[in-house]
């Protein structure tokens, strides 16, 4: 009997234009805990509608620490925005310092704050040291306050600066 792929409920899906491939490749490069899956190519029957040639790459199945994506070739007619982001999170500045470089190599790291960057392909990136959640839910509100403040003044996250605006240095 043949065994039977499971499948995630809920996948999300990356429209690109034609980089799809690559982009799979790069994100698979960053992440030590991920692999490619499935891959499918375009046909000839429905070249009117798609405009991809034979044995272009139409999807690529691949799994970030644990999470499936699928990864779509279909054409420039969408493009990703900051509407959707993904949260990488880290437990050391270390951790930060390595996504937040590799993630935005290519890409325009300056183009937001508070941790977000956005890739060489569009797709943004929220890169946060996990402590963060606990300095921001402290009972005292001007601790809360200045690590906001603190937030608000960063591209790339510096846990050290977080912890001293949260202590009140």
């Amino acid at each position: 009997m043949e065994k039977k792929l499971t499948v995630q409920k809920i996948t999300p899906n990356l429209w690109f234009d034609k980089n799809g491939e690559e982009a799979v490749k790069f994100y698979v490069s960053i992440f030590q805990d991920s692999r490619i899956g499935r891959v499918t190519h375009y046909t000839k029957e429905g070249f009117e509608i798609h405009q991809m040639p034979e044995g272009t790459v139409m999807t690529m199945e691949f799994q970030i620490e644990g999470q499936e994506f699928v990864a779509l070739n279909a054409g420039p007619v969408f493009t990703f925005n900051e509407a959707i982001s993904f949260v990488v999170n880290c437990s050391s500045q270390e951790e930060v310092d390595y996504y937040w470089n590799k993630l935005s190599e290519g890409g325009d790291p300056n183009a937001q704050m508070c941790g977000w960057l956005k890739d060489k392909f569009g797709v943004s990136w929220q890169v946060v040291p996990t402590e963060l959640t606990d300095l921001l839910q402290d009972k005292d509100t001007a601790r809360v306050s200045r690590v906001t403040n603190a937030i608000f003044k960063m591209k790339k996250l510096d846990i050290g600066e977080l912890r001293k605006a949260h202590g009140g240095i």
